[in-house]
């Protein structure tokens, strides 16, 4: 008899009840969030639910390290792609856009994570850091020095490099809300998103890369072969 490749039964509901709690303590937090809500969105009981996760602080944490883990494993992937250290960067950096406009619930969970660390709440974070975060950041780190070695990219501070790509990024979107009362168009529109994602590979490909002209060409390949996300505006449509 041939043994089937498919998801056992009992493991699909654990994903489903993450996926479920992602987007419900993404919405409402911690405190806010409802377990029985999650059961419903997720198809199970609240019994199974407790099967896997003791409480709602452990489901939490579980659906923290899971996202997180999802996504430090795709930035790996880009970082250990077979092309130069200058485009595996711009590829990183792109990356890094797409998953801020595209992956809201895992933003709006970090983004509350933070402040429980901040406040001294947090247990998960130093667990995150460690398993997920860590990771990824020393192996960016390492392809930025490995670019300015083999002197594709400027020879400066590895750590601006890596503050000044990635930072951009983050005001993008931090701002967006006091930006669309400044100006006359939404900066999480389409044609906007189109327009900085493109601007922002041209601005990286001429500032951090010796030979400007490699750098442009770089960055108009990396922008033809990472299109947006299709699934991006999901969440906003459908809000």
């Amino acid at each position: 008899m041939a043994h089937s490749s498919a998801t056992p039964e009992p493991d699909k509901s654990r994903v489903r009840i993450l996926q479920a709690a992602i987007r419900e303590f993404s919405e409402h937090g911690l405190a806010g969030a409802r377990t029985s809500a999650i059961a419903a969105a997720a198809q199970v009981n609240k019994a199974l639910l407790y099967y896997y996760f003791r409480d709602k602080e452990a489901l939490y944490g579980a659906a923290l390290e899971a996202v997180a883990t999802s996504v430090a494993e795709s930035a790996l992937a880009v970082l250990d792609m077979k092309c130069s250290a200058g485009e595996r960067l711009l590829r990183f950096v792109l990356q890094h856009f797409d998953r801020i406009l595209s992956q809201q619930g895992f933003q709006a969970l970090m983004q509350q994570e933070m402040v429980r660390f901040r406040d001294g709440q947090s247990g998960a974070m130093s667990i995150l850091a460690k398993k997920a975060f860590e990771p990824m950041f020393h192996r960016a780190e390492q392809i930025v020095q490995e670019g300015i070695r083999a002197g594709e990219l400027c020879r400066v501070d590895h750590m601006q490099i890596m503050y000044a790509a990635l930072g951009a990024n983050v005001f993008y979107f931090l701002s967006s809300p006091m930006l669309r009362l400044m100006m006359s168009v939404d900066p999480l529109e389409g044609s906007a998103i189109a327009e900085r994602r493109r601007l922002s590979m041209e601005f990286l490909g001429q500032a951090i890369f010796t030979d400007r002209r490699h750098g442009a060409q770089l960055a108009r390949h990396v922008l033809a072969t990472m299109p947006v996300p299709e699934h991006a505006f999901q969440e906003k449509k459908t809000a």
